[in-house]
């Protein structure tokens, strides 16, 4: 018998709080860090990512990291979520959160004008700033924790494939 994953929808009520053990595995054969046995190569270098990653997706959510082990083909959290720490901040707070989450950038560079200028765009929008609030108080926002796509190129450049690998992408 085939054992499939239930959605995080099913499991977690969006408006508790509570502590949740998350894991995240790669997939395919991918290795996170650590040396890959079957090529040989080392990347290690990753470890260091994944943990400052981590670190800041915890500043930016209303979730507290409570501990986190990066192994070599995945990822374990322990952390509590309080959606409702996100309906007690500012506007303003929210917005500089969604920003620092997803910067704008100029040629791979951040940039800070285009992101105050996303910013004020942002607290304009009531229905829109809304949704992030929702979303930075919630275990189910799954692209936040994903990357933007430099990481899988970086990837392919070392391995020399077009094989993708989420270095954990399943969000929290």
């Amino acid at each position: 018998m085939v054992r499939m994953t239930t959605a995080r929808s099913h499991l977690v009520d969006p408006t508790s709080p509570g502590f949740y053990h998350c894991i995240s595995r790669c997939v395919r054969r991918a290795w996170l860090c650590g040396v890959d046995a079957y090529s040989g190569q080392s990347f290690e270098h990753r470890r260091a990512w994944v943990e400052e990653r981590l670190l800041e997706l915890a500043e930016i959510f209303a979730v507290g990291l409570y501990a986190y082990a990066v192994m070599s083909n995945h990822v374990h959290v322990v952390l509590r979520i309080d959606p409702l720490a996100a309906q007690h901040w500012s506007d303003e707070e929210i917005a500089t959160r969604w920003v620092r989450l997803f910067p704008a950038s100029t040629d791979g560079t951040i940039d800070p004008e285009r992101c105050r200028l996303k910013e004020q765009a942002l607290l304009g929008n009531p229905e829109r700033l809304s949704s992030c609030r929702t979303r930075l108080g919630s275990l189910a926002c799954e692209r936040a924790s994903q990357s933007d796509g430099r990481d899988d190129h970086r990837r392919r450049q070392e391995v020399g494939s077009a094989t993708r690998h989420r270095n954990g992408s399943a969000g929290w």
